[in-house]
């Protein structure tokens, strides 16, 4: 059994349900790694640099998780930091369908297991997506994220 796992993500910012699962992963796990992607091909509203802030930020109380940065293949992150256990939170069926083909070619590729832990019923419609949309077009999306969070993206206007 793995006494760790990896929690990846762009966290493009970093949503309540986000920090929903790092707490139910921190409870299941040892040691709980998240994983803060970079990936020079996507566009990002959040520098590299201010998403690992707030992912920091996020989860500072937690004596078990630590805040790392990747690129490349999930896989070779995990194979690099000796963890073969994955963690992906699940909002609704749509998630499920891509990302158990994601599960089955990490775990054909790097041998890398991944545990699905579904969206609490408070955050199973948040995405950083439709946060994102509705701190653009001026709504209020403190409930959604941190205040820093919800801070940083009133100043994007």
């Amino acid at each position: 059994m793995s006494r760790a796992a990896v929690c990846p993500g762009s966290f493009d910012p970093v949503t309540r349900g986000h920090i929903d699962v790092f707490t139910r992963a921190a409870a299941v796990f040892e040691h709980v790694v998240v994983a803060v992607m970079d990936n020079p091909a996507k566009t990002y509203t959040f520098s590299h640099d201010e998403r690992m802030t707030f992912v920091r930020d996020a989860t500072a109380t937690f004596d078990n998780v630590t805040v790392a940065s990747f690129s490349g293949l999930l896989v070779t992150f995990c194979q690099e930091q000796g963890i073969t256990t994955v963690i992906k939170g699940l909002r609704a069926g749509a998630d499920f369908a891509y990302e158990q083909q994601m599960a089955q070619m990490n775990a054909a590729v790097g041998g890398v297991e991944t545990v699905f832990l579904p969206a609490t019923p408070i955050h199973s419609f948040v995405s950083s997506t439709f946060v994102k949309q509705i701190a653009h077009g001026g709504g209020d999306v403190g409930m959604f994220v941190t205040d820093d969070v919800k801070r940083a993206l009133e100043q994007l206007g």
